[in-house]
């Protein structure tokens, strides 16, 4: 496979870029729409010229034309061939580089069973599902042998829980494959469960690049202003109650939070993560936490709280009509819930 290194790349938004991505890593680009995102698999790709330079395993492609750059493109909109079936949409590339036909009935096949998709192989993309549409673009992507991947926010269009399934599953194939990839998203979450690294790119700069937990504990300003701000909590006190879940204590704050790791030094959480209620909120009280309202800001669509806990405070963010609808003052009890799925956690070990 290979690594690729952007140096003073500069088109449209993206203005002298400087980026690396290492052999067989998942690298993340994060940021919101019109960052120049999709520019830079672009520029990549070799879709669109450009000022600066592109390489390779160190050696420039510049003069390279996209067909010769061995890459595959997934498209935020798939582009499936609506006349061809799933196997000829897999098929398509191959024939273009005019393979032998034994050779495209080999790889079509191994892809349909790579996928999980074998069933499918005779039906046309309007009897598919999203997520099945997905995975045959994605094997087509894949069939030409790349070595390098892109892709355009390509769970944008899909269900929350489909989402999250595919994303497990080509996270596994691409460590499987060692391919380089650069994976495209507006969404933090979606970042932070696939990339090795994140990019955060904004107007047209990287604002900053590292591991996620990097990103997410550590963010520069620049990157605050898109992801926001984390509540942050000092660990007191860890108590393991079964492999993967740990109970953890900081001040009066108790919660539940998921971790291999015994001991936790810290727990961060976004404001628009927790959930804010006037009344104590129906079922189990797991991770529930009641507080005081000391703080109370507001602006046309969105209301920002701050809620007292013993020595903690918390920020809350909220859309205007429903705090509104909850007729809340400063000094009133409120009470929260911190989603354990949305808690991260920083361990002794990092």
């Amino acid at each position: 496979m290979s690594s690729i290194k952007l140096k003073n790349i500069s088109k449209y938004i993206c203005k002298n870029i400087d980026l690396e991505i290492f052999d067989k890593e998942l690298l993340v680009l994060l940021g919101p729409n019109g960052a120049g995102k999709s520019t830079l698999l672009n520029v990549i790709a070799g879709l669109i010229d450009y000022e600066g330079s592109v390489l390779f395993d160190g050696n420039p492609i510049d003069g390279l034309p996209a067909n010769m750059r061995k890459i595959g493109y997934l498209f935020q909109e798939l582009n499936l061939f609506p006349h061809l079936n799933v196997a000829a949409n897999i098929a398509y590339g191959l024939r273009v580089q005019k393979k032998l036909s034994n050779k495209i009935k080999l790889k079509v096949e191994e892809f349909l069973q790579i996928m999980k998709i074998k069933h499918l192989s005779s039906r046309f993309p309007k009897e598919l599902s999203g997520g099945e549409k997905q995975r045959v673009a994605l094997a087509r992507a894949l069939a030409n042998s790349p070595r390098i991947l892109l892709l355009d926010e390509p769970m944008n269009s899909l269900d929350y829980r489909t989402s999250k399934y595919l994303r497990t599953e080509f996270k596994t194939l691409q460590k499987k494959l060692g391919i380089t990839t650069l994976y495209v998203t507006h969404n933090f979450y979606e970042a932070e469960e696939m990339a090795d690294r994140i990019a955060v790119l904004d107007k047209g700069r990287v604002e900053q690049i590292g591991p996620p937990q990097e990103i997410f504990f550590h963010p520069t300003e620049a990157v605050n202003d898109f992801i926001g701000a984390p509540n942050i909590l000092t660990c007191d006190d860890c108590n393991r109650l079964s492999f993967g879940l740990i109970e953890v204590k900081c001040g009066d704050i108790s919660l539940l939070v998921s971790s291999e790791r015994e001991k936790i030094k810290k727990i961060a959480i976004l404001p628009e993560d927790i959930y804010l209620s006037d009344a104590i909120p129906p079922g189990p009280g797991i991770n529930r936490v009641k507080g005081r309202l000391i703080e109370i800001w507001e602006s046309p669509s969105t209301v920002y709280c701050t809620v007292g806990i013993g020595r903690n405070s918390l920020k809350i963010k909220l859309p205007q009509e429903i705090f509104v609808s909850m007729n809340l003052k400063t000094g009133d009890e409120v009470w929260l819930i911190l989603t354990l799925r949305k808690l991260k956690t920083i361990t002794d070990s990092e």
